[in-house]
């Protein structure tokens, strides 16, 4: 197999695991979480600065990739890696949550899913032998299996359709995959928010032995409450020697409460997507910089933060970039919160090797006003 998941310990207090996943482009310490770079880059960072940040992997997305540039033209370049000059581990999505977020612009039939870009209107046709194809291309270490995926809310009847043409479409992602060698292929559970019917795909899909399986279909607007019920429900059904990755959670709680739950991987534009907007995640909590009280204040973004932002610069002066509308500011504060996230995982790992996960999780969640 391209990949291979080593699971070195569970935390005692909490069932956490601490692993390791062995890609063809190194290794990777879990529970991770993933910068998203959907266009082949990480907004506003370069890949030295990500390295310096602790990123062991990031997720580019396939959809984006192949309306522009064109996976012809990755492919001419080398690769994803060579073409956006990162080295390290790369996960690539399948497209799917992007075609199916288009609504009114596609159209979903057995074969695939007709829709048009968002971009400039031309009409595209991507089954899950043209995601596979596209992904091939791209060379990603992990590729996913085009999946529909279950909006919220859904009726159970169309949850059910939905999750039965996820699991025949990756039967044909697999038969599609040319690149088993180097390329390792995850299967996406699906299922809204129907228990039994996340059984029925998590049985499914472990009968297909891919070598990593994601949950996918939620954080899509439920109740967090109902998100942390569906994970705790179906992760003890899943492979405990193959990866558990949750696509498109990170914020910091989701965080916490995931990796107690027994998930390896995350994934979430929230961190720079937040930061563009002048918001910083902080040991405190959230910091509104463009908010009149930090005009005069002379102290960093996080006083209990040691990233290249928090060492220099003042919120002060972060937030004179932002009213200046200077790149600067989003810059800084960008590389802050991946810092903050990355750093937070690398908390949390600590946490599991020492039995102490629940422990850490009361305490941080005081600390950035979870809890009162």
């Amino acid at each position: 197999m391209a990949i291979k998941y080593e699971l070195i310990k569970e935390c005692k207090q909490s069932g956490a695991r601490l692993g390791k996943l062995h890609t063809p482009h190194g290794v990777i310490d879990t529970p991770i979480f993933m910068p998203v770079g959907t266009q082949a880059t990480v907004k506003s960072l370069t890949p030295e600065e990500l390295i310096e940040l602790g990123s062991q992997i990031i997720l580019s997305n396939t959809y984006h990739l192949y309306l522009r540039p064109g996976n012809d033209l990755i492919k001419k370049a080398g690769g994803l890696h060579s073409f956006m000059h990162w080295n390290g581990p790369i996960l690539t999505d399948s497209g799917g949550f992007q075609v199916f977020s288009l609504n009114d612009l596609r159209e979903i039939s057995e074969e695939g899913v007709t829709f048009r870009s968002h971009l400039d209107g031309s009409k595209h046709f991507i089954s899950p032998e043209k995601s596979i194809e596209i992904q091939n291309d791209l060379g990603a270490d992990i590729i996913m299996a085009f999946d529909e995926c279950t909006p919220y809310p859904s009726s159970y009847e169309y949850a059910k359709n939905s999750l039965e043409r996820t699991i025949r479409w990756a039967k044909r992602c697999i038969k599609a995959h040319k690149r088993k060698e180097d390329q390792a292929l995850f299967g996406i559970i699906q299922g809204g928010e129907y228990k039994d019917l996340r059984e029925k795909s998590v049985k499914e899909m472990i009968e297909l032995d891919l070598p990593g399986y994601s949950i996918g279909g939620l954080s899509v607007g439920e109740p967090k409450e109902l998100m942390y019920d569906i994970i705790n429900y179906i992760s003890p059904l899943m492979p405990k020697e193959k990866p558990r990755y949750l696509m498109g959670v990170g914020s910091p709680d989701a965080l916490v409460e995931g990796v107690i739950r027994g998930i390896d991987m995350f994934d979430c534009v929230l961190q720079t997507r937040i930061a563009r907007n002048g918001t910083a995640m902080t040991s405190g909590g959230r910091v509104v910089i463009k908010n009149s009280k930090y005009e005069k204040d002379f102290s960093p973004l996080d006083k209990n933060c040691q990233c290249y932002s928090c060492k220099n610069y003042s919120r002060a002066y972060i937030r004179h970039l932002f009213k200046a509308k200077e790149i600067l500011g989003l810059r800084l504060i960008s590389y802050h919160n991946l810092y903050f996230t990355l750093n937070l995982m690398k908390d949390i790992r600590c946490a599991i090797k020492e039995d102490r996960l629940l422990d850490f999780k009361n305490e941080f969640f005081i600390n950035y006003g979870y809890l009162n």
